[in-house]
């Protein structure tokens, strides 16, 4: 049996989608900590992400999903097995900001010495202040950062678009780190061959359903006297897949491409002479 934990919060909806893209179906209540999954292999806890480092470390889980800014912030010593990059908003990575009011005279991180900050990030805040060489007091923030400005002088804060921010009045001055999701194994549990066989499958459907995200698929038929034309313009992982049909004289065209390009190159291809075309959605890309 492989213990997972999964990140309960924030994060949970799209770690959910996330599995089921990668072929794994969870269904939890809505007080539960112990989702079932369509794996008999596999037992699913949920923890914060905050802490989850610090219990695969432990050996309490095998494996578990959380951001690269809660390993650092714990010091954890595990084995990042995968990035992932996805989060609730956006398909980029988050960032930890250092902000301030918008009518604050404070412009770099220089300004903070003797002043008080609020944030989740303790350590990793008092890393950077030492780094600037700055001496501070950091708070431990519960939540709702962004409403103690003006309890504080300054607030570490993650943000994925910045919006919160802005409609708070805060100006950023300085970004303490980027950080994106990550898949990490307990080391004894890496060390295992068939668990750590198990969290590399894992591992691979996760990162195919994150490729396939943003990629859709598509299909058109061509005759043999636009192939040259149609197989040039289209993009494709490798090469697009070309198969005689029944029909003499024509072929079946089916490649992988980005979603975006899609809406664009479909009114080119039917222009160029191919016909039927079909675009499907994909739930996971194994390059």
């Amino acid at each position: 049996m492989l213990k997972m934990g999964l990140p309960k919060g924030s994060l949970q909806d799209p770690t959910f989608d996330l599995m089921r893209r990668a072929g794994f179906t969870l269904q939890v209540g809505s007080r539960s900590y112990f989702p079932s999954i369509d794996d008999s292999e596999i037992e699913v806890i949920l923890f914060r992400a905050q802490e989850m480092s610090r219990y695969v470390e432990d050996g309490v889980i095998d494996i578990g999903l959380t951001g690269k800014d809660w390993i650092e912030e714990n010091s954890s010593d595990v084995v990042e097995v995968a990035e992932l990059i996805y989060s609730k908003q956006t398909l980029g990575p988050a960032r930890w900001v250092l902000a301030v009011p918008e009518d604050s005279g404070i412009e770099a991180a220089a300004g903070l010495q003797g002043k008080m900050i609020a944030t989740e990030i303790v350590n990793i805040t008092k890393r950077y202040l030492a780094a600037h060489g700055v001496t501070a007091k950091v708070e431990y923030s519960y939540g709702a950062t962004e409403a103690k400005v003006g309890i504080v002088d300054a607030i570490v804060e993650l943000t994925e678009t910045g919006s919160s921010l802005r409609s708070n009045r805060l100006r950023v001055i300085d970004v303490l780190m980027h950080t994106t999701p990550r898949l990490v194994a307990n080391k004894r549990s890496w060390g295992d061959a068939w668990k750590r066989t198990k969290i590399e499958n894992i591992s691979m459907l996760l990162q195919g359903a994150i490729l396939a995200r943003a990629k859709v698929g598509l299909k058109m038929n061509v005759p043999a006297e636009c192939r040259t034309k149609v197989l040039a313009m289209l993009p494709a992982l490798k090469d697009p897949t070309v198969s005689p049909l029944a029909e003499s004289g024509w072929f079946a065209v089916e490649t992988v491409l980005d979603e975006v390009t899609a809406r664009t190159i479909i009114p080119d291809l039917k222009r160029a002479g191919a016909q039927g075309i079909i675009e499907f959605p994909l739930n996971k890309v194994i390059p």
